[in-house]
């Protein structure tokens, strides 16, 4: 196996498994509790820890290559989510989506399950929660997504 495809493979694993460690950071320990758009950001980052954690395990270089490379794409797309994530938080154009509640009402009375969801966080996808140098979480995803699946990318195009 060349070190380029070795290099890939790693980056294809730590990648997305620092940004959705990130994101339950924020959630669990920051208390920002993500949006229905913010949910969609991380599935493609589970599916690419799924697609690098299979090429840690499976056969030939072609095959590691094959899955890496999905890796990358499914990180990819997870930034193109965060673009247009952020680009409704920024009011540039429409979201798709309405706003999302974080109340799970399964098996409550009326009245309580009334009580949990006047009392639940209503968090809008239109709006930024948190930024850094004026650039939202969502937008910060697309930013590193980018990044990191374009250096896998040259990782795997890389011989020797």
């Amino acid at each position: 196996m060349t070190t380029g495809l070795r290099n890939a493979r790693l980056l294809a694993l730590l990648v997305p498994l620092a940004l959705l460690a990130g994101a339950w950071g924020f959630q669990l320990i920051g208390g920002l509790y993500p949006c229905e758009m913010c949910h969609w950001q991380r599935w493609p980052h589970y599916g690419a820890l799924v697609f690098a954690a299979l090429a840690f395990v499976t056969g030939g270089p072609r095959v590691k290559a094959t899955l890496v490379a999905g890796a990358a794409a499914l990180i990819a797309v997870s930034g193109l989510i965060g673009v247009f994530h952020a680009g409704v938080e920024y009011h540039w154009w429409q979201g798709v989506t309405a706003c999302t509640q974080t109340t799970n009402l399964t098996g409550l009375s009326t009245d309580q399950a009334l009580k949990d969801l006047l009392a639940a966080p209503i968090i809008r996808c239109d709006a930024a929660q948190w930024a850094l140098f004026g650039i939202s979480l969502a937008g910060w995803n697309a930013l590193l997504s980018f990044v990191g699946a374009g250096l896998i990318v040259s990782q795997l195009r890389r011989r020797g």
